[in-house]
């Protein structure tokens, strides 16, 4: 008797209480206006060039819209669109050493975007600057650690971007 009332006592509990789990949304889109988007190619303009910088952040930039959004890729007249170029591929001297030389190096990089949503012109915005930056230890070459350097700087600026576009962070 004691374990009849339990069970029932029990399944009215579980009927009674819904659990509703669930993720905020990621972007701010609207998707009933909104549905698709156009990223047009950064080049890169800055006074140091690296070659794959420019083909890394393009290509991080849209993998990230396509899986963070419901929104479809175009080329052409885009509900939304992206667009900008690297300005700045810089390295210096961060830290000296007791002995007076460098012991750390900061690399940064910095992009000028342009976001045009043609469903709500109010979210418009020109020649905002976003840029990132990492430290390494000067007794590396740039050239020994920069694909791993760009790969963390393009994805937090990517980052930075979408948060400043789709999710209006």
């Amino acid at each position: 008797m004691v374990h009849g009332v339990w069970l029932i006592s029990l399944t009215v509990i579980m009927v009674a209480c819904k659990v509703s789990l669930g993720l905020a949304p990621i972007s701010s889109i609207d998707y009933s206006k909104v549905h698709t988007m156009q990223i047009v190619d950064f080049q890169n303009h800055a006074d140091y060039v690296y070659g794959p910088l420019a083909t890394t952040l393009n290509d991080q930039m849209k993998d990230l819209f396509m899986r963070q959004t419901r929104l479809s890729l175009v080329n052409t007249n885009g509900d939304i669109v992206i667009e900008g170029e690297i300005t700045g591929y810089n390295q210096f001297n961060e830290a000296i050493d007791a002995s007076g030389y460098s012991s750390k190096v900061r690399l940064t990089l910095t992009v000028n975007v342009s976001f045009t949503n043609n469903t709500n012109h109010e979210e418009d915005f020109e020649n905002r600057t976003f840029s990132a930056f990492q430290t390494y230890d000067a007794t590396q070459l740039l050239t020994a650690v920069q694909d791993q350097l760009i790969e963390v700087m393009v994805k937090d600026i990517s980052e930075q971007i979408f948060n400043s576009t789709v999710a209006n962070w």
